[in-house]
């Protein structure tokens, strides 16, 4: 059990270090985000890298995705393949925003959320992992994936 619990630490700790930008605000409707976070629109191609990224998304480290170049890819979480079938962008907006909101339990970072975090260095504090742009890049891919 313990390396399961250290993983969002080592995740967080690579991914926050690049960021500076604050959280940007959004409103949860049930499972779901239903506008971009900042009005922002996502670019799938940049949201692909990101996920395939083992320094930004770091994605794979527990989830499969069909990124068939990258490999060592996860078995700790779902298979991101069709994940856009069986998700609305809204929804998946949510699972990265800050998935503890769809599955307190979850061992998945909360990309977008500054809320309710524990162990947080003080030089990382109030910075969200993935920007607002980042997060709906990365939805943009999801989506994509049926």
């Amino acid at each position: 059990m313990r390396p399961r619990a250290a993983l969002p630490c080592l995740v967080l700790a690579l991914a926050w270090a690049a960021q500076a930008q604050p959280a940007a605000p959004y409103v949860v409707s049930g499972d779901r985000i239903e506008q971009p976070l900042g009005g922002a629109l996502g670019d799938a191609a940049r949201g692909r890298a990101i996920v395939a990224s083992r320094s930004i998304g770091l994605c794979l480290l527990c989830h499969a995705a069909p990124i068939p170049e990258e490999r060592f890819q996860g078995n700790l979480a779902p298979d991101l393949t069709a994940i856009g079938a069986r998700y609305t962008a809204a929804q998946l907006r949510l699972r990265v925003v800050d998935p503890r909101l769809v599955n307190p339990a979850t061992i998945m970072p909360a990309f977008h959320s500054i809320d309710g975090l524990a162990r947080v260095g003080a030089a990382w504090q109030g910075k969200p992992i993935l920007t607002a742009q980042q997060v709906e890049d990365v939805v943009a891919y999801l989506a994509n994936l049926r």
